[in-house]
């Protein structure tokens, strides 16, 4: 999903503060949310709330599965992190290298994601919003494919 942005491309209020700590929100820093914060800064594709929670488990950190979750979309909610829906309707996280509007390539077999702009969907999303008469409009474009590594290994199985 998309840092939430205007249809004509312009990024919404990024957080100006430190990477958890976005500017004009008071957020409590505890050791499960640096825990989980630091797994994602570590992670380079998307991951579901689950799958995160048996890694930090692994690296013997305890974070509840719930709390999990709820710092997770408190993450999201101050837009540290992009979350969306995987080929299989899974939500998943992940910490963008992006800071502004983007959509993503993901791979529907190993995950692979792949971060792009796309300024004519940018200017496709403004005209349509426009020709009804909609306003203060946001969007997602989310692309499923097969990655060139999966593309290869099916081709050649």
């Amino acid at each position: 999903m998309s840092h939430g942005a205007t249809t004509d491309g312009r990024p919404a209020a990024a957080p100006s503060g430190g990477k958890d700590q976005p500017a004009g929100r008071e957020q409590r820093v505890t050791k499960q949310r640096l825990a989980v914060s630091a797994a994602l800064d570590e992670l380079a594709d998307f991951v579901s709330t689950q799958e995160l929670h048996r890694i930090l488990q692994e690296r013997g950190t305890s974070v509840s599965l719930a709390t999990s979750y709820r710092i997770l979309q408190s993450l999201a909610d101050e837009g540290l992190v992009d979350v969306l829906r995987n080929a299989d309707g899974e939500v998943v996280y992940r910490r963008c290298a992006v800071t502004g509007h983007h959509h993503h390539l993901l791979c529907r077999n190993c995950g692979k994601a792949v971060e792009v702009e796309a300024p004519a969907v940018e200017a496709w999303a403004a005209r349509i919003a426009a020709e009804h008469g909609f306003t203060a409009v946001e969007h997602t474009v989310e692309i499923f494919g097969l990655c060139p590594e999966c593309t290869a290994l099916q081709a050649n199985s």
